[in-house]
């Protein structure tokens, strides 16, 4: 276990230390405005003379023997704008830093790889992470000291007094380095796990017990706040309780998506989530919409209208993706990151929430006669302010169904009366400045949308979604794939740039797999299977059966990682397993369904111990515990067949499909002449094949 003495010393010296520095001034830009990272680029006339991560950077360092300040943000964060304009932007501060350190800003969405060991470090150091995340470390990268928001103040304290220790005692420094270091490269080690594991039902059920002292059963979501959405454990919950009938689980889950919807942390106005909810009710949010969690919502909703066939669902859906496509998508097809949480007020000053908060006044002035019944829809009262200020965030309390009861009004007469207050209210909150786009590409929040896109569609039936999922689709194959398989992670401006990280390769390989099951084309699951042969050659680690974070190609990081927890997005591992799962069923490979297992087998202990935190390698333990079934249609009615097919919720199943002969082995022999037949296969033993898609999923739920 990593000790802290070191870390305690240097708080304690930068709680009674404080001396004056002098001013100075630089003129132009920094290294940064070479940088194509709109974070990155908000930061290239700060007086601070800061370096991108790259290798000269780090060269640099170890020439002047400076340590380095390592600064990781993004750009819709709220506290990096803070620190930025306190002390990013302080002459003072600046000159402190470019005297004694080489600065160096990190976007944590561009190098998830540098902010995954760092934030480690520091998480090691102090017990918790967040952004943004400043850490100290020496000439060659190994950290010594770190944290998240500084004060100014408290800034100028730890570059005073780290500079001076390492001037006045290195010795000390590097011994804590080497100890800190250590931690870093021995965190979340997984060991291969060669006892035999049988995947059983009352394992899974005792997890699920053991996760439901988590879970807030009035609100939704965790019991505690703040609270994030966490799409990936709602999913996993949702077809826990629908394999296994649990109504009680079921409900929690459609609750917290009710909940969730009818909040402030989804815009009432113009469709799509905010990062997180402030408060235990979702009413008031960090502003910041991000892509990827927009499109796991879409997914997830898709699915629990699906099963539920919940209109307030199907909506959100629609809504959110009207949003995408408005403001976070390209012309070429390709999705931006993510839209700013602060925007600017009248006095010019930058203010978390501006664009999306009311006045009363405003809205009387908007909806004139129709104010007082607005003002109840949307708790335009105690329940609905903003904390002690006189701005209002649109929640609701009650359900359509229940709100018109209430108020004598047809549910038709309501939702025309919703309708036209979101467009005034749309078209009077578009006369104000809008919060700042990130419009750098990452693709692994693109193969993200991409499955957003196909499991809208799948439900729903509006074509132009499977357009969008192919469009996006073909400019990830155009503009982000090698020749050799390789993807990059960064797109911006027309350029490719940054290897890509084993999320990259995972999101893309299981997007173009649904891709396959939608369409039926089956080019998409050849590039799929090619990309995935690339990522087990440059990725995975034989001696542990998982996947590394980096590449083997990666040489100037401190250490090289494995993801394997599944936090708002799964982890490279969870999605890699899944897809290796899948497609060990496509092509009957042995290699890929043994690493699967090897995967799943390895995580054991850690999903019995910690559930919540393991929510996707449960999705996949399901497959082994339950039975799975693959579904074969076969035919020149096959894409009617599956139309019909995907208006039923059916978690624990895979699709093949062709519309004639074909080579891939799962379909082989399978075509006949004239005929549409659809067979439901165990592992390779099949049912009856039939020609009607009730009958098939009959022998499924049998």
């Amino acid at each position: 276990m990593l000790k802290r003495p070191f870390y305690y010393l240097v708080t304690s010296l930068l709680i009674c230390s404080c001396v004056d520095s002098t001013t100075d001034t630089k003129d132009g830009a920094n290294d940064l405005i070479n940088e194509t990272s709109p974070y990155l680029l908000q930061h290239a006339y700060n007086p601070v003379d800061w370096k991108g991560w790259n290798n000269e950077s780090l060269e640099l360092a170890k020439k002047e023997n400076k340590l380095i300040v390592i600064s990781v943000g993004y750009s819709a964060c709220h506290w990096c704008h803070v620190m930025e304009e306190e002390s990013f932007e302080n002459d003072s501060i600046a000159k402190l830093m470019n005297d004694n350190f080489v600065s160096i800003k990190v976007d944590r969405e561009e190098r998830p790889d540098v902010d995954q060991i760092y934030m480690n470090a520091v998480q090691l150091m102090t017990g918790s992470g967040g952004w943004p995340l400043n850490c100290i470390a020496l000439p060659d990268g190994r950290p010594v000291f770190g944290g998240t928001y500084f004060t100014k103040n408290q800034w100028k304290k730890v570059l005073i007094e780290m500079s001076s220790l390492y001037k006045n005692d290195p010795k000390k420094v590097t011994e804590y380095a080497k100890q800190l270091t250590e931690g870093v490269k021995n965190s979340d080690l997984i060991t291969l796990n060669t006892d035999k594991v049988v995947f059983s039902k009352d394992v899974l059920k005792a997890n699920i017990k053991k996760w439901k002292n988590e879970l807030d059963n009035e609100y939704g979501g965790q019991n505690k706040a703040p609270k994030f959405p966490m799409p990936s454990h709602l999913s996993f919950l949702l077809r826990y309780s629908h394999q296994y009938n649990d109504k009680n689980l079921q409900n929690y889950v459609t609750n917290t998506l009710t909940k969730m919807s009818n909040g402030g942390i989804y815009d009432q106005i113009g469709g799509g989530f905010s990062r997180y909810s402030t408060d235990k009710k979702w009413h008031i949010p960090h502003f910041e919409k991000m892509l990827y969690d927009n499109a796991q919502l879409v997914s997830l909703y898709s699915k629990a209208y699906q099963i539920t066939k919940n209109d307030l669902y199907k909506t959100i859906v629609i809504e959110t993706l009207e949003f995408i496509d408005r403001e976070l998508t390209e012309p070429n097809g390709a999705f931006y990151s993510s839209i700013d949480a602060d925007s600017k007020t009248e006095k010019n000053t930058l203010e978390e929430g501006v664009f999306y908060r009311w006045t009363k006044e405003e809205l009387k002035q908007t909806l004139k006669d129709d104010y007082s019944l607005f003002s109840s829809y949307y708790n335009i009262n105690a329940i609905g302010r903003w904390e002690n200020n006189d701005y209002y965030v649109l929640f609701k309390t009650e359900t359509n169904k229940e709100f018109a009861n209430s108020n004598s009004l047809s549910i038709s007469n309501l939702d025309d009366k919703v309708s036209l207050w979101k467009k005034k209210l749309f078209d009077e909150r578009a006369k104000r400045e809008r919060p700042r786009t990130d419009d750098k590409v990452l693709t692994s929040w693109n193969g993200l949308m991409i499955r957003a896109y196909l499991d809208a569609y799948k439900v729903i039936g509006n074509k132009d979604y499977l357009d969008m999922a192919l469009k996006n689709a073909k400019f990830i194959k155009e503009n982000q794939l090698r020749n050799d398989g390789g993807l990059y992670h960064n797109y911006k401006n027309g350029i490719t740039s940054i290897e890509g990280f084993s999320k990259d390769y995972a999101s893309i390989i299981s997007a173009y797999i649904s891709l396959y099951e939608v369409t039926l084309d089956e080019d998409w699951l050849k590039l799929s299977r090619r990309i995935l042969d690339y990522t087990i050659t440059h990725f995975f680690d034989e001696n542990s059966s998982m996947f590394y974070f980096t590449p083997n190609s990666e040489t100037n990081l401190i250490a090289r990682k494995v993801e394997i927890v599944d936090n708002v997005i799964p982890s490279s591992n969870s999605m890699l397993a899944q897809s290796l799962f899948k497609l060990s069923h496509f092509y009957s490979n042995e290699e890929y369904k043994n690493i699967a297992k090897q995967m799943l087998s390895n995580m054991i202990g850690n999903i019995e111990s910690s559930p919540s935190s393991f929510s996707n390698w449960s999705n996949l333990y399901l497959n082994y515990s339950n039975p799975y079934y693959e579904v074969a249609v076969s035919g020149e009615k096959a894409l009617d067949k599956l139309e019909e097919l995907n208006k039923y919720y059916l978690p624990n199943i895979l699709i093949a499909g062709a519309l004639g002969e074909s080579e891939v082995p799962i379909m082989k022999n399978r075509f006949n002449e004239g005929e549409t037949y659809i067979y439901v296969c165990v592992d390779g033993t099949c049912k009856l094949p039939v020609k009607s898609v009730d009958i098939a999923v009959n022998q499924l739920l049998k």
